[in-house]
């Protein structure tokens, strides 16, 4: 609930707090007070349109502060969570107005776009008047209370929900039929790229290693008849090696004679055979290498240009043609399980269509039967706030399937017998409408209504007996919820728990006023009903008229 209000600086009002409690509080005070002041400076703390006529003269800016006290579980702080704005038991909200137009929004000291500050006002707050459309205008917002009213919340949250899963069955449904009829389309193609892709079988770095081997095999062509010369000189006919063997078995015999002159001789042609023996091997190896197949080589090249050729055909690199061709598998694969994916996802797209067109059935039924009972209720409440030819009724039509269900909600009423009844926004006037605004937020107290109303001068207009049925209803509303009343109706303010008085004060030798809000106590709260019975001049019979409605009223 709201618990204390701080404005400084905006239009009549220089400095003021106001303390606020549980229950109806109504304020009072002579026509040009400041009472409508008061509440544009409080919707501009929950989030309403900045204006710079709002600071007051000299100013350079006007700032307006609200804290509220939250129950553990308010729907601001699902608001609060969402913002990560923190769960303290106090809510400060605080708006600033600059002269130059630009605003500036709080919460708990953190700053928030003024989007936020509306959505939390939205949960905090609730301000009606006789003009006053913002609550009635969206119908959603009629199926909403209905919801409410009901305890159906659970309900309606739950066809949310199932909607959102239909559409997303049905959305897999779309995109799977796109994707058959696209590759559908290709078929033909695919086959015939899938079985030439499938004879080709290029291999990841096929391209590579025959490149590599082809230019090899061209560069040993280049160096075969140096080999080949070159072996015949070490391991030929004209080899040295057989007329160096022989001449070394000559020496080994000699060599006992005289071993000093031959040993060195004989180690040296040894090594020499050694070597040749091993350049022998060398080349022999070299040859083997260079020798090729011409005709490998006419084989290597063709496939390398059939590889070269597929991959400028697929417009891809050539070791991407066997994932290529995997893909395009795929893609056959998925022509050929397409249909009976297609008929699976269907069948789960129905399924859950049907799962929701259930759902919605019976919540339009339960919608049914508890907008009876809230046309009873409220009907029930209009004949003392002189409505009594009138008649509320829910009005529940089909609707295309969305989110919400099947129904349309709007509320209804008819105003005196024999006219068409119609929507409450078009057919009640503005008395009217803020008495039956009365009587729902009476039957709805508990169930789809703010924690803290506002309601400004609904019992304008009305004579002692409607006031007094107002006042009633709004002191039986506060039970509820916290009711703060803007009224010049001395039956409402009778009934008040805390009664404000809002007045002029001047300032500066009469230079400027200043609007000034205080709570009244016994005496002073008599004083000021009697002067809201008797008008200027207070009388001794209007001060008993007045002690006789707080008696009453207690």
């Amino acid at each position: 609930m709201l618990s204390r209000l701080s404005i400084r600086d905006i239009v009549l009002i220089d400095r003021l707090d106001i303390d606020f409690g549980a229950g109806l509080a109504v304020l009072t005070g002579e026509t040009g007070a400041g009472k409508s002041i008061l509440l544009d400076a409080f919707a501009l703390a929950l989030g309403a349109r900045g204006d710079s006529a709002l600071v007051r003269t000299e100013a350079e800016h006007g700032q307006v502060t609200a804290a509220f006290e939250l129950a553990d579980d308010h729907p601001a702080r699902q608001v609060l969570a969402d913002n990560d704005l923190g769960g303290e038991d106090e809510l400060i909200v605080r708006r600033v107005q600059f002269a130059d137009g630009r605003t500036r929004a709080f919460v708990n000291d953190q700053p928030v776009s003024v989007q936020v500050l509306r959505a939390l006002g939205g949960a905090l707050v609730e301000i009606h008047g006789q003009h006053d459309e913002r609550a009635f205008v969206d119908t959603a917002t009629h199926r909403a209370l209905l919801d409410a009213y009901g305890g159906i919340g659970g309900e309606a949250a739950e066809i949310a929900q199932l909607w959102q899963e239909r559409r997303a069955r049905e959305s897999a449904v779309a995109e799977h039929r796109v994707e058959v009829e696209r590759v559908s389309r290709e078929a033909e193609w695919l086959r015939h790229a899938v079985e030439e892709l499938s004879r080709l079988a290029p291999q990841p770095g096929e391209e590579t290693a025959l490149a590599e081997r082809r230019t090899g095999m061209m560069q040993a062509e280049k160096v075969a008849e140096d080999l080949r010369t070159t072996h015949d000189a070490v391991g030929g006919p004209q080899s040295p090696v057989p007329a160096l063997a022989t001449a070394l078995r000559r020496l080994e015999r000699r060599a006992a004679q005289v071993p000093t002159l031959i040993e060195p001789a004989v180690k040296a042609i040894d090594a020499a055979l050694s070597a040749l023996e091993e350049a022998r091997g060398h080349l022999e190896a070299a040859l083997r290498v260079a020798e090729y197949d011409p005709k490998e080589l006419e084989r290597i090249e063709e496939r390398l240009f059939a590889l070269r050729a597929a991959g400028r055909k697929y417009n891809a690199p050539v070791d991407a043609l066997n994932a290529l061709a995997g893909r395009y598998a795929n893609d056959l694969a998925l022509i050929d399980a397409g249909a009976e994916r297609l008929g699976f996802l269907e069948r789960e797209a129905e399924a859950a269509a049907a799962r929701y067109r259930e759902a919605a059935q019976k919540l339009s039924a339960q919608r049914k039967r508890t907008a009876a009972t809230l046309d009873k209720a409220v009907n029930a409440e209009l004949k003392p706030l002189k409505l009594e030819r009138a008649r509320f009724s829910t009005e529940i039509v089909a609707a295309d399937e969305g989110s919400d269900g099947i129904d349309r909600v709007e509320f209804w009423v008819q105003t005196n017998p024999g006219t068409r009844p119609g929507p409450l926004m078009k057919i009640a006037s503005g008395g009217e409408l803020a008495r039956f605004l009365l009587a729902l937020k009476v039957v709805l107290a508990d169930r789809g209504s703010a924690p803290t109303l506002i309601f400004d001068e609904i019992d304008t207009g009305v004579g002692g007996a409607v006031a007094d049925a107002i006042g009633v209803r709004l002191a039986r509303l506060a039970s509820g919820v916290q009711v703060i009343a803007v009224t010049h109706a001395p039956q409402v303010a009778a009934r008040a728990d805390r009664h404000y008085l809002i007045s002029k004060d001047a300032l500066a030798k009469g230079k400027r006023v200043a609007t000034r809000v205080g709570e009244l106590q016994a005496e002073h709260r008599r004083e000021e009903i009697a002067r809201m019975l008797a008008g200027a001049e207070i009388t001794a019979e209007a001060r008993a008229a007045a002690e006789r409605l707080i008696r009453a009223a207690s």
